[in-house]
């Protein structure tokens, strides 16, 4: 039905008027004092509300509701509730009201409210509720319209900026995306205890429950959307603004002063004033927007959206062209082309639709199809895809398959997931509770209105709940509560250190802290906290007294540098001037204070004295300097700054200048002279090593660098080398007792065993022909081969052991030698077996030893102690090289060589060599620069093993002579002095004849010996 102009104010009465001026409640007083009525309203939810009222009044049986996505109607309703976009056009009731229809400007859905109040009418009366903007379009549209104005019945005030956090009781902020909704609910549960939260989106169901959280004083706080501007009643005293700014569809635009009115007018309820304000997210407000607001003056509307309502079915040609028609009256502006409109295009796109859509009733049917709400928001595209199935359908089989239907529901049919995904199946479940309230598009409507309902609740449910769990926390809302209800509250401390007011947990006390609960934070919770006082006071009080007399045993110290008393974190420990000095800083709030607090500082300054003295006691030692004198006390100097370990080359000037007594001062201090490291073996303990890390890291970086956590464990396990991280600061490594060898780390005191194992391999000469090289050294001396006890020492082998040797300073020369192939044990004779080493002794000669070592020894009771000699490899290469002979050792005179030739080819005989390459490891070449004669005068003679004086060469070289037995052919003094291990004559001296006989006491002759007792076997 279309009205004329002249029609149109019959039986209408426009009440208009700013919020909280009884308007709706009019409406429904209105309606159930006639027979029958239908009130239109522009919510769903507002929907809901009043069809609840008016049930409660007229019975369950009389009332309908009429939305999109729900009806409920009775056999004889009465009563009718609908959305403005529901409202069934072909009732005839005797009342008529319409809600909110300044409405009919919106963009949006301003046509639908523009038809409903121009051409729905009832018989005896009509109300169209709205604000005042509306006026002059409706005295326009409606000549003779009877027009009563409402004044509000309370005062709304500007209240100014204030932060959310600060906002009063009974407040509702407003903002205008659901992210910006919950980022908001979630700061108020932080800081207040909870919110509840209503957006335009949810279902009636689940904005009803979360109304009721508000309303019932659960929670003191309300975040909503703009939903709540439209009629929805609520106790709301303050309204918020948390933006000002909001997406219609089209743009992002600032929003106007009468849609902002309308919004803060939600303050207030009946007679109580209420306040509107901004929070800290938005600039405060101007004057003049201030004034409109406060009294209610606003722009009025220049236009009502318009859309032709008498549409032609005839073809998809004619609806389109009827769809394009303009308005011809003034005051009315043809409405935007809305979601129907575009799905309608993009369906007659597709031919196959275009076939179907033929004949007025399945034009109607396909715009029908169109209305349905694009709920899920996911694009047009989806939306018309989906459209086009339902239509396909509807045709195609008159109705929609039940099959299908059921697996679209199954989508949506699962309560699991968080906020967005539940919030998303309801918007896809309202999709087909429109469908299945459509009467003719199913098999069984009635059916699937039920499963739909069920799902849609269900979701609703499991929403509300996650929303509760998120926004709101009940067990401090009831705590606020009973603050609002009770001057005095009770306040209580476990012993886990709860503390409780009221029965409610509101923090804990972690050692001399109190950590309060998100529920103590804000004006609220400094009154909690202040009923806490007395109770945190007392027992911080007694837990400083028990500190103070606690034994050690109850200290300890965590990784983090954190001290631990009874397991409660107490203190903290800080660098200070030294690395052994550190500081303790209390972990203590105001509640520690005076006296206490002095007693607790006291006592963990003791402590961590205590600790260190006693697991670093040879370091505290060694920096009070008692018992060392002079040079002494230098060193130990140095050994403190490296923490109980210094590297011998970096103070070998020192080190050379101690004399014994110096030495035995420092090593009643626990100090270790070895080859690479002067060192405290006591230090490289777990404990100790853990605290010197901690320290070390205190002072030079940071308690949370790389590795501190990692060497020190792998130090306690046992291992004796590790791979080098480059990301750990290779001082680290130093500190927890390893020191760094090219690829591998190895623990201080391993390379000293190693260096035990090296040195005798490296000092071994020839003396004996009948005496065989052990195992590792080489036959000339002065050098050795790795072996397999050197390797498990460390743990690794091969190009790590190799890296290792030369950063220790060993230098690697490879030489090919003959020696006799290994041969099967079930082949080779017992004889054959044992003549295997004076063969390869019969090849040992050929070699020659660059630069024997002779390793000499600091004092008789560094050996007894079982300690390396001073002399590291290095110093022994710089005293072999400063004795240097002549002569290479082991090389044989003429004679000795004719002889070995004879030897060598009957030996041949009897047992096959080969030719292998071997690799030798002898030490680096240390500093040359000569020495004063006196500089190291407690070595003015021979050594402990009967090396020379390191001042008289020529008389060293005579003195080995006579200790291996042979005579002195060479000039006494002289630089061609005898052979080392043969005792021949020098090498410039002819060579003898090939008939002479050989020296009986030479090698030779016991190769000679044997092989001719071999010979003798085989011929028996």
């Amino acid at each position: 039905m279309h009205l004329p102009p002249a029609a149109r104010s019959r039986t209408v009465t426009a009440v208009l008027g700013p919020t909280n001026t009884g308007k709706t409640h009019l409406a429904i007083e209105r309606m159930l004092a006639h027979k029958s009525g239908l009130i239109g309203l522009p919510l769903r939810l507002l929907a809901r509300e009043v069809y609840g009222r008016i049930e409660e009044r007229a019975g369950t049986d009389a009332v309908a509701l009429i939305t999109g996505e729900e009806k409920i109607i009775p056999k004889a309703p009465r009563y009718w509730v609908s959305t403005v976009e529901a409202m069934p056009l072909d009732l005839e009731t005797d009342f008529v009201a319409i809600d909110e229809v300044q409405l009919a400007g919106d963009l949006d859905r301003g046509h639908v409210f523009t038809d409903r109040l121009l051409n729905l009418r009832g018989q005896s009366e009509t109300l169209l509720l709205g604000a005042a903007t509306v006026r002059p379009l409706l005295e326009k549209l409606l000549p003779g319209l009877n027009v009563v104005t409402r004044p509000r019945m309370s005062v709304l005030t500007y209240a100014g900026s204030k932060k959310v956090s600060r906002l009063p009781p009974r407040s509702a902020i407003v903002a205008f995306s659901a992210d910006e909704v919950y980022g908001i609910a979630e700061l108020i549960r932080r800081q207040r205890g909870g919110a509840a939260v209503v957006l335009g989106s949810l279902s009636p169901r689940t904005r009803n429950a979360q109304v009721e959280l508000f309303q019932n004083g659960d929670v003191e706080h309300l975040v909503a959307t703009d939903a709540i501007g439209m009629g929805l009643n609520l106790d709301v005293d303050h309204v918020a603004f948390a933006g000002n700014r909001k997406y219609d569809g089209y743009q992002y635009r600032q929003l106007t002063a009468a849609e902002m009115g309308q919004i803060a007018g939600r303050a207030g309820r009946h007679t109580r004033d209420g306040s509107f304000g901004v929070t800290g997210r938005v600039d405060p407000l101007d004057d003049e927007l201030v004034e409109q607001i406060e009294n209610h003056h606003f722009n009025s509307l220049k236009v009502l959206q318009w859309r032709n309502s008498r549409l032609d079915f005839a073809s998809s040609t004619s609806l389109r062209a009827s769809l394009d028609a303009v308005p011809r009256e003034d005051g009315l502006a043809r409405a935007p082309i809305g979601d129907d409109i575009n799905a309608l295009e993009h369906l007659l796109r597709d031919s196959g639709i275009s076939a179907m859509a033929k004949g007025p009733k399945a034009v109607e049917t396909l715009w029908d199809v169109c209305q349905v709400p694009d709920y899920r928001k996911i694009a047009p595209a989806n939306h018309a895809e989906l459209l086009s199935t339902i239509y396909t359908h509807l045709m195609q089989d008159g109705a929609i398959a039940d099959d299908w239907f059921t697996r679209q529901l199954a989508f949506a049919d699962r309560a699991d997931g968080d906020i967005d995904t539940l919030a998303n199946r309801i918007a896809h479940i309202r999709t087909w509770t429109y469908v299945a309230n459509r009467p003719d598009w199913l098999a069984d409507p009635a059916h699937w209105q039920d499963v739909t309902r069920g799902i849609e609740d269900k979701l609703s449910d499991a929403l509300h709940d996650r929303l509760t769990q998120r926004f709101v926390d009940r067990r401090t809302s009831v705590l606020m509560r009973r603050l609002r209800e009770n001057a005095m509250l009770e306040a209580e401390i476990t012993s886990s250190g709860d503390v409780l007011v009221e029965g409610q947990h509101i923090g804990n006390l972690l050692g001399f802290r109190f950590a309060p609960d998100a529920a103590a934070e804000g004006p609220d919770g400094k009154t909690v906290r202040a009923a806490a006082q007395k109770a945190l006071a007392a027992e911080i009080e007694g837990r400083a007294d028990k500190l103070s007399r606690s034994e050690n045993a109850d200290f300890i110290l965590t990784a983090d540098g954190t001290i631990r008393w009874r397991g409660e974190a107490v203190a903290k420990v800080a660098a200070g001037e030294e690395v052994l000095t550190p500081s303790v800083l209390l972990l203590a709030d105001e509640h520690l204070t005076g006296p206490a607090r002095e007693k607790v500082q006291q006592r963990l300054d003791l402590w961590i004295k205590a600790q260190i003295e006693t697991l670093l006691k040879p370091l505290v030692d060694l920096k009070s300097s008692e018992g060392l004198e002079g040079l002494a006390r230098g060193v130990a100097f140095r050994i403190v700054e490296g923490l109980g370990i210094l590297e011998r080359q970096e103070a070998s000037d020192e080190i050379r200048q101690l004399d014994q007594d110096m030495r035995a001062s420092l090593r009643k201090h626990g100090v270790r002279f070895g080859a690479y490291n002067i060192y405290v073996p006591a230090l490289l303990k777990p404990a100790p090593s853990q605290l010197l890390s901690q320290l070390w890291a205190l002072k030079h970086g940071a308690l949370d660098m790389n590795g501190l956590s990692d060497l020190p464990q792998l130090s306690a396990s046992g291992r004796t080398s590790i791979p080098v991280d480059e990301t750990i600061d290779k001082a680290l490594y130093k500190v927890v007792g390893f020191r760094v060898c090219g690829p591998r780390a190895v623990r201080v005191d391993i390379l000293e065993r190693l260096a035990d194992l090296i040195r005798p391999l490296v000092a071994w000469k020839p003396l004996d022909a009948e005496v065989s090289p052990p195992e590792g050294a080489i036959a000339q001396g002065g050098g050795f081969t790795v072996t397999v006890a050197m390797t498990s020492l460390l743990g690794c082998a091969g190009e790590d052991f190799t890296a290792i040797l030369k950063s220790l300073g060993y230098r690697l020369e490879t030489k090919e030698v003959e020696r006799p192939v290994a041969a099967k044990p079930e082949e080779t004779p017992k004889s054959e077996a044992d003549a295997e080493t004076p063969a390869e002794a019969a090849a040992a000669p050929s070699e020659t030893v660059e630069a024997p070592a002779e390793p000499t020894a600091e004092a008789p009771t560094e050996s007894a102690s079982g300690e390396s000699t001073d002399d590291s490899p290095a110093a022994q290469e710089t005293s072999a090289e400063a004795t240097e002979p002549s002569e290479s050792v082991g090389e044989p005179t003429d004679a000795g060589a004719d002889a070995v030739e004879d030897v060598s080819a009957d030996a041949a005989e009897a047992v096959e060599m080969e030719t292998v390459t071997i690799e030798i490891w002898r030490p680096g070449r240390g500093d040359r620069r000569p020495r004063p004669r006196g500089q190291d005068n407690r070595r003015g003679g021979e050594n402990r093993k009967g090396g020379p004086a390191r001042g008289d060469q020529g008389r060293g070289d005579q003195r080995g002579e006579k200790r291996h037995g042979g005579p002195r052919n060479g000039p006494k003094g002289g630089k061609g002095g005898g052979s080392k291990s043969s005792g021949g004559p020098a090498r410039n001296d002819r060579a003898p004849k090939k008939d002479k006989p050989i020296d009986p006491n030479s090698p030779f002759a016991a190769l000679m010996a044997l092989k001719e007792g071999m010979d003798k076997k085989d011929k028996s």
